[in-house]
């Protein structure tokens, strides 16, 4: 499992560098971020030791779970812990008090009550708006005529810090339809950065492994990937 692990980084940089030089982009300037939910542990192990060191997770629990141990049992590995899934009132505490980041905000409650219940001794949690780019009615995300509101509000709590936003559009097999709806968020993206210029706001978090030259195409900055370097998921 690790040669294969160490195999498909190693294809997931290139595609990365191959389509940033082709958007006319340098490579450091987008980060790769590695999606382990459903995946062990001893997964991620494996991968950190090639160098990967930020990872996300979707699920609370499990998210919690897997950071405590390798934490506990491998403190070698200095990893920087995403939580990109919903989220509900009742786990911001968990989520406050393990994560380093948190991608999915999407209305003021959940920003205060992160904001609230961070640890003081621990650096801010940084934060990005999960907006709903493509307007499905059923799923998570700020509508994005109202992302400048709340980026306007969440950026004002103590203890967090807006880094940017984070997207999850409906996928789309076509080239042209998957820049398009990425670009609309490179729009929504530049429009908070010129407007709260007072932020660190860096991050464009969107692009998977089935749409990652077009996300980088569009301007991403962070492309999160689980397929392409762990394999498919193991059934829940």
């Amino acid at each position: 499992m690790t040669d294969l692990i160490k195999s498909n980084l190693a294809n997931v940089k290139q595609i990365i560098e191959e389509s940033a030089r082709s958007a006319g982009r340098h490579p450091a300037d987008i980060k790769l971020l590695a999606v382990s939910k459903n995946f062990l542990a001893q997964i991620v192990l494996d991968l950190a030791q090639y160098g990967q060191q930020e990872f996300a997770e979707n699920y609370v629990q499990e998210g919690v779970e897997k950071v405590q141990y390798i934490k506990k049992n491998h403190p070698e590995f200095d990893l920087i812990w995403h939580f990109i899934g919903p989220l509900q009132s009742n786990k911001t505490r968990l989520v406050a008090e393990h994560f380093d980041w948190v991608q999915s905000i999407d209305r003021i409650k959940i920003a205060q009550r992160l904001s609230e219940q961070r640890p003081a001794h621990l650096a801010p949690l940084q934060v990005c708006l999960q907006v709903n780019i493509d307007a499905g009615p059923t799923k998570s995300g700020v509508n994005p005529a109202l992302a400048l509101e709340l980026a306007d509000e969440v950026r004002k709590l103590p203890n967090l810090e807006l880094r940017g936003i984070m997207t999850i559009p409906d996928p789309q097999t076509d080239w042209d339809k998957q820049v398009l709806i990425h670009s609309r968020a490179k729009v929504i993206f530049d429009q908070i950065r010129n407007t709260i210029a007072s932020v660190r706001f860096d991050t464009l978090s969107m692009g998977m492994s089935s749409d990652i030259n077009a996300a980088i195409y569009a301007g991403s900055t962070m492309v999160r990937v689980g397929t392409a370097l762990f394999g498919e998921r193991r059934k829940t």
